[in-house]
């Protein structure tokens, strides 16, 4: 046996590696034998190929080996793959041991051989995926449409030449970003539905580098992974805003009047059907109101076209700022105006747009020198009594202004409604809302006060203001009659005036007398409850002398839930001057309890909703004990409204309630008789 040292054995495989990584065809040949025979110490030996064999894995050891000669012949096969022989031959005798070196040899020799084919073949993959990939990326970056790609959470994962020249942003710098950067302020949502759609196309507004806002055509298709499976979203883009911009001027000459910028008909009655729908579905009231200008022929007719064009401009400027954004305004032809209205608690609400409308126009146009005047006659059409599409309501509602035309030429009178009926309660509550007005000026109005008891004591501890209406022909008016209509004309914050300076006149009255001080509560309606209304409280106050605890505000759910922190720091304001907060009806609104907690109001009032039912109905009983229960956790005293009977009493006196008004202890009272039951301790009969 052919003992070699182990530095030659590391040697020969350190060798063996570099042949295998560096050398290719006859050279590696060579070297291998060459490494064979200084392995096993013979004078001949070799390597051949396996193509040499002619692909034959058994062939004879005679066809390497000279005959008479002894040697060894070792196939190198690696994982059932033969890669060729050696063969060494011209020593006297070979030995178990050789062969062993030999076989480690070509073992090792195949392994090399091996996993150098593999790193060839991946190479080779990889360079065919690269040039695929510089195609494919050559191609895209020819393509005028910008293109990019995103993963499932929206980070862009390609951009190409395209998507530069839209954007202004280079692939470096999109590439690894959301694409909401991309985005509009009022569109940052990426929507995932898309992740899982194809074929989504939109036009869309987005961001170019340089700040500036382009519309685009989106098309989105799905990006998939080698099995299959959704990996994210293809996006090509192209920018259309000239597109968008041509739409937008064919619009305005197919929905705009050129006169005024106002909707022409044709989009008014786009409008009127959408919110018919939309009115259809929230089983909602709605209006049309159809406008003919009064003395607009004559002026036109007298001064030219060009300024009876200029004063029809300056009506529609007009009449869109007395509205609301929600409402539509349009010109139909000529001096013909109509106006929708969706958005109503009850279609008499219209005949306070009609008149704000007309009132829109008594100050004189200044055109050119002249000082124009125009009046307005208007008829209206109620959904759904009278119609329920656009044409059928703009239809009735210029015969109901044909109506108005004819009834003369005051404001009262150029109002109508299509509807017999429903003019004739219009009037009559037009009528009624003069009435309301002059009765502000000529102290038709007039107080009464209706006693607070405490359950405890049964001794009187305040009382409530309550306005009355002594009308000299139709004598007391309810406030069931007239406080709605207040409200809906804007007449209730000239009333809440009123009423707190005709309150504190009294209750100075009363301090001056020598009665004791005690809760004298005023409501509050929503349109007064203003940042003003603090300072309006205060100046009432000093101007009469008056204590602060002689006053408290009733104020309601409604009020509370408009705008929480403005109301809450009214509140404060209020508070700090020493008048206390009551809120009125309570549990008939929406009040969120998180906020109740954080309202500085001194008392809860159980709305006579409640009261009524008790103690019959469970369902009242529940909720007036709840809301004694909620107060007690709050301290804040609870007062019930609308007591009526004993039973009614003894219930919300066992349940905790602090305090209670009603016709079982009094009716409301004008102001002498209540200062004489006060003066006496009225006490409620048992």
């Amino acid at each position: 046996m052919f003992l070699r040292p182990p530095t030659d054995i590391i040697s020969s495989s350190v060798a063996l590696c570099e042949a295998v990584m560096h050398m290719r065809g006859d050279f590696l040949a060579e070297e291998l034998g060459r490494l064979a025979r200084n392995l096993l110490g013979s004078p001949f030996g070799s390597y051949v190929a396996q193509d040499s064999l002619g692909g034959a894995a058994d062939a004879d050891a005679g066809e390497l080996i000279p005959t008479n000669l002894e040697g060894l012949v070792q196939d190198i096969v690696c994982n059932g793959q033969h890669y060729g022989r050696y063969a060494v031959w011209g020593r006297p005798i070979y030995d178990a041991g050789d062969r062993q070196h030999l076989a480690s040899l070509a073992t090792l020799t195949a392994n090399l051989l091996q996993m150098h084919m593999l790193a060839l073949r991946t190479t080779h993959a990889y360079a065919d995926i690269e040039r695929q990939l510089s195609h494919q990326t050559q191609i895209l970056d020819q393509i005028n449409e910008s293109v990019l790609t995103m993963d499932q959470t929206g980070y862009i994962t390609s951009w190409n030449t395209g998507a530069e020249r839209l954007f202004g942003y280079t692939a470096l710098e999109a590439v690894g970003r959301s694409i909401l950067f991309l985005y509009v302020d009022e569109d940052t949502a990426f929507h995932d539905a898309f992740m899982e759609q194809g074929g989504q196309v939109m036009e869309v507004r987005r961001r170019k580098k340089s700040g500036d806002i382009f519309w685009a055509s989106m098309s989105l298709a799905p990006l998939k992974d080698v099995h299959g499976r959704p990996a994210g979203l293809i996006a090509y883009l192209s920018d259309i805003t000239e597109r968008k911009r041509t739409e937008e001027k064919l619009h305005e000459l197919a929905y705009r009047d050129a006169l005024t910028s106002l909707p022409n008909r044709a989009l008014l009655t786009k409008l009127l059907d959408q919110s018919m729908a939309v009115a259809q579905r929230n089983e909602a009231n709605g209006c049309v109101l159809f406008i003919d200008l009064n003395r607009f022929k004559p002026i036109n007719n007298a001064l030219g076209r060009r300024i009876g064009d200029e004063l029809l401009r300056q009506v529609a400027q007009r009449f869109r700022a007395a509205l609301r954004e929600q409402d539509v305004v349009a010109r139909l032809s000529g001096d013909e105006f109509a106006v929708g209205l969706f958005d109503l608690h009850q279609h008499f609400e219209a005949t306070t747009v009609a008149r704000k409308l007309q009132a829109a126009l008594v100050e004189p146009f200044m055109i050119e020198g002249h000082h124009l005047r125009v009046g307005a006659s208007i008829g209206i059409s109620v959904y759904p009594q009278d119609g329920a599409d656009a044409e059928t309501l703009l239809r009735l509602a210029d015969i109901a202004m044909a109506r108005a035309k004819q009834g003369g030429s005051g404001d009262d009178e150029s109002v109508a409604f299509y509807s017999r009926e429903m003019n004739q309660d219009m009037q009559e509550r037009m009528r009624l809302e003069s009435d309301l007005r002059h009765a502000l000026q000529n102290g038709e109005l007039l107080l009464h006060y209706q006693p607070k008891f405490e359950i405890g004591s049964n001794s009187m501890v305040g009382a409530e203001a309550l306005v009355r209406w002594l009308h000299p022909q139709r004598g007391l008016i309810a406030p069931a009659d007239f406080i709605p209509l207040a409200e809906s004309t804007g007449l209730i914050v000239q009333l809440g005036e009123w009423v707190l300076e005709e309150a504190c006149t009294q209750a100075a009255q009363w301090m001056r007398a020598g009665l004791p001080p005690f809760r004298l509560a005023v409501n509050v309606s929503a349109r007064e409850f203003s940042p003003s209304l603090p300072s309006r409280v205060a100046a009432t106050l000093d101007r009469h002398g008056l204590a602060p605890c002689w006053l408290e505000l009733e104020i309601t759910e409604s009020t509370l839930m408009r705008d929480i922190e403005r109301v809450i720091d009214i509140m404060d304001q209020i508070t700090a001057l020493g008048v206390t907060l009551s809120l009125d009806d309570f549990g008939t609104g929406y009040s969120s309890l998180s906020y109740l907690k954080r309202f500085p109001i001194d008392t809860l009032k159980i709305d006579r909703s409640f009261t009524t039912g008790i103690p019959e109905d469970g369902n009242d009983c529940a909720i007036a004990s709840t809301i004694i229960s909620i107060g007690q956790q709050l301290g804040h005293r609870v007062i019930a409204e609308g007591v009526e009977t004993a039973e009614q009493l003894e219930f919300l006196r066992g349940a905790g309630c602090d305090e209670v008004q009603g016709y079982l202890f009094s009716k409301p009272l004008a102001a002498l008789p209540f200062e004489q039951a006060l003066r006496e301790s009225w006490l409620p009969e048992r």
